[in-house]
């Protein structure tokens, strides 16, 4: 009975709301926009704007590749040549792909150099590296985390946890996974990721952008300096969130009566819902929902708002 009245709750979900200004010393904007590592989707609405400004277009095509790996061994990505040609010369990312972080043993590389290993608990004591249980486990422990620091000096090839870790990644467990991957760099050749992985199968794609206009749609009115909003004055942090998600999700219905001129944009970035991670290292779960996610409102004065919602199997966002 208890674990049917569990089934039966409305899932639990944080929202953490924010405001600064992007001109303030102690703007914490780019610290929460460069530790949230795995991103699928970046929507912007612009409201009362029927073409594209040129920088933002341009801005958009600039967007690099990614790369899918298919059975890629995970020692791979543990290569002194690997860390040397990609994880030290920029920033590189790899999340395995079609895995489920509750059922599956999943894999993330940060760009900081971090490998996070979600182990089953067979794989975990097969594998034979030192982890901690998952935090999400409850009493039985079937899941554990391990963490790989590949920038670390201690990580050299000669040392003794270097050769363990490869020893167990090559031998005494062999993984493979299907990867998704990303590297952002300055001065190097586009095609070097491809050169790299050439005797596994990989395939570059470009990011999908589409762009849609949405007609007579209501807009909230917003005070930038009213996160709480105010009554039949001014719409909420909450209330917005709530409102854009039934725009982005193409829900037919709004609260707002009167159409509003709206001087605020909004810049919303979703994270995958199985990555073992959601913002830093902190670890990401799934339950009864996977999400993680952020959302700026930014104000013609240079105020934001910034919105930072996460589901059931998460600390709350930094």
């Amino acid at each position: 009975m208890s674990t049917l009245r569990r089934l039966q709750e409305t899932p639990r979900h944080l929202l953490v709301c924010e405001k600064s200004n992007f001109g303030h010393g102690k703007s914490r904007h780019r610290q929460h926009v460069e530790t949230h590592y795995h991103n699928y989707r970046v929507s912007f609405l612009i409201p009362e704007c029927g073409i594209l400004s040129k920088e933002l277009k341009n801005l958009v095509m600039e967007i690099g590749p990614y790369y899918l790996v298919k059975n890629l061994p995970l020692h791979e990505l543990i290569a002194h040549e690997f860390i040397n040609n990609f994880i030290k010369k920029g920033s590189c990312y790899a999340l395995t792909y079609n895995t489920n972080i509750d059922q599956d043993n999943t894999v993330a590389l940060l760009p900081n150099g971090k490998l996070i290993l979600s182990l089953d608990k067979d794989t975990y004591e097969e594998i034979g590296l030192q982890g901690h249980p998952s935090q999400y486990s409850g009493r039985k422990v079937m899941r554990y985390i391990v963490t790989l620091d590949l920038m670390d000096s201690s990580f050299s090839p000669e040392s003794k946890k270097y050769k363990r870790a490869s020893w167990a990644l090559n031998e005494k467990k062999p993984l493979k996974f299907n990867f998704l991957l990303a590297w952002h760099h300055e001065g190097a050749e586009e095609s070097a990721m491809m050169s790299y992985f050439s005797k596994y199968q990989i395939q570059e794609h470009q990011p999908k952008i589409a762009l849609s206009t949405v007609q007579d749609l209501q807009c909230p009115l917003l005070q930038s300096g009213e996160l709480e909003g105010k009554p039949e004055e001014s719409c909420s942090a909450p209330e917005l969130f709530d409102w854009l998600g039934a725009v982005f999700s193409n829900v037919k219905f709004h609260y707002f009566d009167d159409p509003k001129l709206t001087p605020w944009v909004t810049l919303s970035v979703q994270g995958f819902a199985d990555s073992p991670v959601s913002w830093r290292e902190n670890e990401h779960g799934f339950r009864k929902g996977g999400e993680h996610l952020y959302n700026f409102v930014i104000f013609s004065n240079q105020d934001y708002w910034l919105q930072m919602a996460v589901g059931a199997n998460d600390d709350c966002p930094p």
